[in-house]
């Protein structure tokens, strides 16, 4: 699918979902505000949306879902010809950030993320690791204490170095930063 007209206006968001269930139901409420996105799902963001129960909410929804079916990632291709006016990878696990910061591409979402900085379309991430310890949510709306390995705080640090990345820290930055793509 090509973009309509040459503005910003027609192109869509492109919106991966790691395996993360920290922030997730943030996550998928701010996406589903967003009426012209499409939505790329990890194989792990598949198992984690069922154990959160949100995986029906998505499907409802009227956002085009793209799954996880060889890291090769042919729809790479549409950050080059213009669909795609940002892409958000929210939320973003530790092993998503650490494969960005080192430049390996071997699954949708890190293809997609080398892709979209390789045709300079603004990409925004969501890490989960932001904080030596957070509290949060657990499948079954337990609250659980996460303690973050220093090398992923060092990851997120090098990953807001990157020319055309934006790393956000709350769902709040989130959206501010989404309200200029919208």
């Amino acid at each position: 699918m090509r973009a309509k007209g040459h503005g910003m206006e027609h192109k869509r968001i492109a919106w991966a979902i790691t395996g993360a269930g920290h922030t997730l139901e943030d996550c998928v409420q701010t996406l589903l505000k967003c009426e012209q996105a499409d939505l790329f799902l990890s194989r792990a963001a598949e198992e984690v949306l069922r154990m959160y129960d949100l995986y029906s909410r998505i499907h409802a929804s009227r956002l085009r879902i793209y799954r996880e079916d060889a890291a090769s990632a042919p729809l790479a291709g549409r950050f080059y010809s213009g669909v795609y006016k940002v892409f958000v990878i929210a939320p973003a696990t530790s092993n998503s950030v650490a494969k960005f910061v080192h430049g390996i591409s071997d699954t949708l979402v890190t293809n997609l993320f080398a892709q979209a900085g390789k045709a300079r379309v603004p990409i925004v991430v969501y890490p989960t690791d932001l904080a030596p310890e957070i509290w949060s949510s657990g499948p079954h709306g337990e609250t659980i204490r996460v303690y973050a390995r220093p090398k992923d705080l060092e990851n997120t640090e090098t990953l807001r170095g990157f020319a055309g990345t934006r790393v956000v820290d709350t769902r709040e930055e989130l959206t501010q930063c989404l309200a200029a793509y919208l």
